[in-house]
Formats: C-alpha cells, sequence, structure tokens
C-alpha cells in the first residue's frame, strides 16, 4: 500500500498544528513546529492570507488524515462507512478513526507515535483477545483485550514508550496495564473522549459536496 515516506515535521508546520508525528522529538527543544512556527517552502514566513471557506475545510481534512497516518483513499472511506451509521456522521468518523487498532496501539502508551505503532502491529507484536493481529486498520469492539505478546515485551521501542506515556493522558474509552502489557476498551470512543483541536463539521461539509 502506498504510504507518505517524505518528511513529517513539515506535516505539522503545514497544518500549523503540533500532530505529535515523530513522538519523543515532539516533546525536546527539537520540535519542528515550535522552532519554525510557519508554513513550510519558501514562502512560508510571507504574510498570511485569510483561507477560504473551502480552504478551511480542506486544512482540517488534511489535519485529521495526517493525525492517524492516513491516505486519501482511505480516509475517504471510512468517511462512507460513517455516512451509513447511526448518528453523527462527524463524530462517526472520529469514533471508526479512534477505535484503529494502531491508534490504540498508541493512546495506550505502548507506541510513541503511529508511524511506530503501524511498523509494531504489521510486525505482529501485539494480540486482540489473546489472537496476534497484524493489520493496524483493525477496528476494536467494546471489550476488546490488546497486549504485547510474551516474546514482544523486551523490545525496547515499547519499554520506552510505556515509561514515558505519562505525558499524554489515557482516554476515558481505555483502560491499560502497563505492568502487563495490556489495554481493555471498557467503551467505544465518544466525541468527548476525544481530545484533539478537530472541527469534523468542516470534513463532512467537504465531503458532502
Amino acid at each position: 500500500m502506498a504510504r507518505y515516506t517524505g518528511p513529517v515535521c513539515r506535516l505539522c508546520r503545514r497544518e500549523d498544528a503540533q500532530l505529535y508525528l515523530k513522538g519523543d522529538r515532539c516533546f525536546s527543544g527539537k520540535c519542528a513546529y515550535e522552532r519554525r512556527p510557519y508554513p513550510p517552502g519558501q514562502h512560508g514566513q510571507a504574510r498570511k492570507r485569510r483561507p477560504s471557506y473551502f480552504g478551511q475545510q480542506l486544512r482540517e481534512k488534511q489535519k485529521v488524515k495526517r493525525m492517524y497516518g492516513l491516505l486519501e483513499k482511505q480516509f475517504r472511506g471510512y468517511y462512507y462507512k460513517a455516512t451509513r451509521m447511526k448518528g453523527v456522521t462527524g463524530e462517526n468518523l472520529l469514533s471508526l478513526l479512534e477505535r484503529r487498532l494502531d491508534n490504540v496501539v498508541v493512546r495506550s502508551g505502548m507506541a510513541a507515535s503511529h508511524a511506530e505503532a503501524r511498523q509494531l502491529v504489521r510486525h505482529g507484536h501485539f494480540t486482540v483477545n489473546g489472537r496476534r493481529v497484524d493489520i493496524p486498520s483493525y477496528l476494536v469492539s467494546m471489550g476488546d483485550v490488546v497486549e504485547v505478546r510474551e516474546k514482544s515485551r523486551k523490545i525496547q521501542k515499547i519499554i520506552d514508550a510505556l515509561a514515558n506515556s505519562d505525558r499524554t493522558p489515557t482516554p476515558a474509552w481505555l483502560e491499560v496495564d502497563k505492568d502487563k502489557f495490556v489495554a481493555k476498551v471498557t467503551a467505544l470512543p465518544t466525541r468527548s473522549d476525544i481530545a484533539q483541536d478537530v472541527d469534523e463539521q468542516l470534513i463532512v461539509e467537504l465531503y458532502s459536496k
């Protein structure tokens, strides 16, 4: 599957938001967004013009897409799935994205970033309800137990991530036992559980045209 392989710090600068795409670097003085809080490129420091309403919608979509490490085709698929679910489409979309296995690994503190979580999942280091799952887009359900495999608990990346997991709060819909390398999904994520500064209605309006 295609994936973005360019510099990720420029994505934070482009979206004018700290997306925490580089793990530990984002919490240090080396964070590119903190050091250069203006858009990348030759004209990044030029006087900002107020974007059109379409521009605002596009930037919001791009921000959320990059936040979860998805490309356009996959992100659009989540939107259409959200439209077929009961409830508010925008909230359904965010709930689906939060339920991705790689996102659960990040939210539980077992990986420092979505890219790192995706790699760990693809290499088969996690189980869901006792069965090995190596699909980052796997959607967890209420009651599912995500666990690091016994032979993978010595991986330094996972140990370091759990040691630094206190920097970000654990979502209310997850119950994490760091000593046992276990995270349990106690409820499905709702809009109030998602702390990111996101205006999902702009995304819905963009795709509804």
